[in-house]
């Protein structure tokens, strides 16, 4: 399988060394050619657009930052979309709306390219030990045609349903991460107003029942949410306001998993916004 790799950030960039290191044949496109320097040394090869790695690609992964860029990057004059064959698969592995991605499996779909939306969670160095989770939706052939090059930077890989359904599960789980961020920042502060050592509450803790992810994060961070909010905060906000949005269309009701979410964003100075209707 032919693979062709758009978005070397943090994450992207440990994610498309694992395939080429993997031994499949990959193309890589970046804006800025700088971004493709630390691949010079590989067998990875270049493109001039979207468009060109697109045409010797069986599998296309996309891993830019947001529905704007993706929308860019697919359907843009020079897009993917323009020369991917019948048969190839566009994976989709930011973290967008749901509709971005079945919009654009609508599009694709005429032309015989199966579209994947395949968010991840874990991080760069996730992705470089091979242990990324990904959450996938879209159709069972697809999904396994792509199978052998995500199992080069993931493990597990679940196959949730449809397209659009892989978007959901990844906002589910940052609105859970949000959410236990201030559960972590108030019980460890909770604990020094009654005269524990926050440290040692935190080494406790993390070896109890209690133990999270996310607690670790604030242990890691001294306690406070601060370190947090300067690397992720305008993310987690967009993903926190965006689920609340969905489900608000769906006619669900976030309870007190939303209400903490806000409240760990409020510690990072942080407010959801509500996203415009379309």
């Amino acid at each position: 399988m032919r693979v062709g790799f758009i978005g070397l950030g943090s994450q992207g960039g440990p994610m498309a060394r694992r395939i080429i290191d993997a031994g499949f044949t990959t193309t890589l496109w970046a804006r800025r050619t700088a971004t493709l320097e630390p691949y010079a040394d590989t067998a990875a090869r270049t493109a001039r657009s979207p468009a060109e790695l697109a045409a010797v690609s069986d599998l296309v992964c996309v891993c830019v930052v947001g529905d704007a860029d993706v929308r860019e990057v697919v359907t843009g004059d020079e897009g993917v979309l323009a020369t991917m064959a019948p048969g190839t698969v566009l994976s989709i592995h930011s973290t967008v709306h749901p509709r971005t991605c079945r919009e654009l499996a609508d599009i694709a779909a005429p032309l015989g390219i199966s579209i994947l939306d395949a968010p991840v969670s874990g991080g760069g160095p996730a992705a470089a030990d091979g242990r990324l989770l990904v959450m996938v939706g879209g159709a069972d052939e697809a999904v396994e045609a792509a199978r052998p090059v995500f199992a080069t930077y993931a493990d597990p890989i679940v196959h949730l349903g449809g397209v659009g359904a892989g978007q959901f599960a990844k906002l589910l789980n940052n609105l859970l991460f949000t959410a236990n961020l201030a559960t972590a920042q108030g019980t460890l502060r909770l604990g020094a107003e009654l005269g524990v050592d926050p440290g040692r509450l935190g080494e406790v803790i993390t070896h109890g029942t209690a133990d999270s992810f996310a607690l670790g994060r604030v242990v890691a961070a001294g306690g406070t949410l601060d370190a947090l909010a300067t690397r992720a905060g305008d993310l987690l906000c967009k993903d926190v306001g965006l689920l609340a949005d969905l489900a608000a269309a769906a006619g669900a009701s976030p309870g007190i998993e939303l209400g903490a979410a806000d409240a760990a964003l409020t510690l990072m100075n942080r407010e959801r916004a509500t996203l415009p209707s379309r």
